[in-house]
């Protein structure tokens, strides 16, 4: 047996005496200067990373993306229909409004792209580029995309700018445009996610369903599946829920706003002593226009003669279904005796109830308070949602209110008719016209028809548009066939001779130009020669052009009188056109104008 005395002692390491100078490799070092460090990143010189350029840093981005595996053709598409999308439209934009139109753009356009390579998946693999094609194409897609980009965030700001002085407005600063970029890029990174989400979903819900049937019809159901419950999602959460919330508040507020104010004290106003209808009834914009208008003092002072107090009758919602309001509208006008007055005009509201002040006061102005004025109100909501919900009814109240009234002005002898006029704007105006049938039906029972920025859905217009004569722009439409049918856009347009039925338009005014058609196809206005106030660089583009159109929308109230859907410049001398009185002239127009302008 062995103890531990007995094992063999362990085998000694030599260890080699300590340096008594520097190594000969280190003394080099020190001869030479400081000693670099080892580590790798100190292997790239500082002459590398200054010589890199912008396109080779974009190239590894680029590359970078398709390592995410983006599509390559999604990309080119992407950044193409970024370009399109800063083209200039009707009206100026906000870098922030143009970084979600170009966002939403890009986006569609790599949507697009990826559905067109979507065959090229079946392609076999050893007919597919190899890896040194790929790296090509990939830095030429860079090189690419940073040009372009760059080219359109340039070109754009510079057409925001022509587009601010062409409308005579400040525009603001080209450096705040480089946020257009960010936006853009914002968007479409937060609709992939969103897109891959659904993609993830459908294939866990496939392998699911793969337990019991085959793999093909799992894929479809599964499809089918997040498909459906997707779009009853965005129907009930982004259409339903936000609609009902919208009608509820603007009910509340059509109900509240404007309650604190007093009752107009005269019975010739609706809301006041005698009146069929309360002053709550009247709601918001009822209560806005029955205490409002010119003076009877202010009225003299402009004519100098003694004026007489102006009829102004309104019947809200809240007093009853569409006919219900309609048959009370007139109740009223008899009541106040606006049947004996020299004009009664019979307005077609937009959707919340409003009633142009300026072109209310404009009437009143030139008759001299010899007037009366009806209007009722069919919806809560702004006209931009009534159109997309409530169409019918817009048309149903703007027959219900002329045939009413109708019914009874032509019950009357000729001699003691006052003038029948009809008024409407926007979408008022696609009401209005639900009540005639042609042009002849205009002229048979009216004495005048003042229509302002009309929509494109409105039968008449589109009717007289396509048949307008040879050689006319879409935009500002001639009609010889008929002299009392005239397009204007300003008080020169209008002409000297007296007019029947006036269309005021804007070449600007997205409300009268934007339709869904402009997805798939270029509209006549965009194929012939722009507008007076609409830049010639427009262009059209599929679907973009409808997107830019419809981000117009909303900035179109938000424009310089002249331009977009503001019309104050020339509704007296629409007014003077169609019904000017005995004796009024166009000096006495201008110097209207003046009056209501300060």
């Amino acid at each position: 047996m062995t103890t531990t005395d007995d094992a063999p002692a362990p085998a000694t390491i030599p260890v080699p005496p300590p340096a008594t100078g520097p190594a000969p490799a280190l003394r080099t070092a020190q001869s030479a200067g400081p000693v670099p460090s080892a580590g790798p990143v100190a292997r790239v010189s500082l002459a590398r990373l200054a010589g890199r350029s912008v396109a080779r840093t974009a190239v590894r981005g680029v590359r970078l993306l398709g390592a995410c595996h983006c599509n390559y053709l999604g990309l080119v598409m992407a950044v193409l229909w970024f370009g399109t999308s800063v083209t200039p439209s009707l009206l100026p934009r906000t870098w922030l409004i143009q970084g979600l139109i170009s966002g939403v753009s890009a986006s569609l356009g790599y949507a697009l792209g990826t559905l067109l390579s979507w065959p090229l998946r079946f392609v076999p693999e050893r007919w597919r580029p190899g890896e040194r094609i790929r790296r090509i194409a990939w830095g030429s897609l860079a090189v690419f995309s940073v040009t372009l980009v760059t080219i359109a965030l340039i070109a754009g700001s510079v057409w925001q700018h022509d587009l601010h002085e062409l409308m005579h407005e400040p525009s603001g600063s080209r450096t705040g445009y480089a946020g257009v970029l960010l936006v853009s890029v914002l968007v479409p990174a937060f609709l992939i996610a969103v897109a891959r989400l659904l993609r993830g979903a459908v294939r866990l819900v496939a392998r699911q369903l793969a337990r019991w049937v085959p793999a093909s019809v799992a894929r479809i159901v599964a499809l089918s599946t997040v498909i459906s419950v997707t779009l009853t999602l965005l129907h009930g959460v982004a259409y339903e829920q936000p609609m009902s919330y919208a009608r509820s508040a603007f009910r509340a507020s059509n109900a509240e706003q404007g309650l604190d104010g007093t009752p107009p004290a005269s019975p010739l106003r609706s809301g006041g002593p005698g009146s069929l209808v309360s002053w709550r009834s009247l709601g918001m914009e009822g209560r806005k226009f029955a205490v409002g208008g010119p003076k009877p003092s202010q009225l003299t002072a402009f004519s100098g003669r003694a004026a007489l107090e102006p009829i102004r009758v309104y019947a809200g919602l809240d007093a009853g279904s569409i006919q219900q309001t309609t048959a009370l509208a007139v109740a009223e006008l008899e009541r106040t005796g606006a049947f004996t007055r020299s004009v009664l005009c019979v307005v077609t509201t937009t959707g919340t109830g409003w009633i142009d002040p300026y072109a209310a006061a404009s009437l009143e102005y030139m008759y001299n308070g010899d007037s009366a004025i009806v209007g009722t109100q069919y919806s809560y909501v702004p006209s931009w949602m009534s159109f997309i919900s409530e169409r019918d009814r817009v048309e149903e109240a703007g027959r219900a209110l002329f045939s009413q009234v109708y019914a009874v002005w032509s019950q009357l002898p000729d001699k003691k008719r006052p003038k029948l006029l009809v008024f409407a704007e926007s979408l008022g105006s696609l009401g209005s016209e639900a009540a005639f049938r042609d042009v002849s039906d205009v002229r048979a029972r009216t004495d005048g028809v003042l229509w302002i920025g009309p929509t494109a859905s409105n039968h008449l217009r589109a009717e007289i548009t396509k048949h307008r004569d040879a050689g006319t722009p879409a935009v500002l439409p001639g009609y010889d066939q008929d002299p009392g049918v005239r397009f204007a856009s300003s008080p020169q347009d209008l002409g000297t001779r007296p007019a029947e039925l006036v269309y005021l338009q804007n070449p600007s005014d997205p409300v009268g130009w934007w339709s869904p058609g402009l997805i798939v196809r270029p509209p006549e206005w965009l194929r012939e020669r722009r507008g007076s106030d609409v830049l010639p660089a427009m262009r059209w583009y599929p679907l973009v052009t409808f997107l830019q159109v419809t981000a117009d929308l909303a900035l179109a109230y938000t424009s310089p009188p002249g331009h977009g859907h503001r019309y104050d410049h020339v509704t007296v001398a629409a007014w003077a056109s169609l019904a000017g009185p005995a004796g009024w002239s166009p000096a006495r127009t201008v110097a209207l104008a003046r009056l209501l302008h300060r």
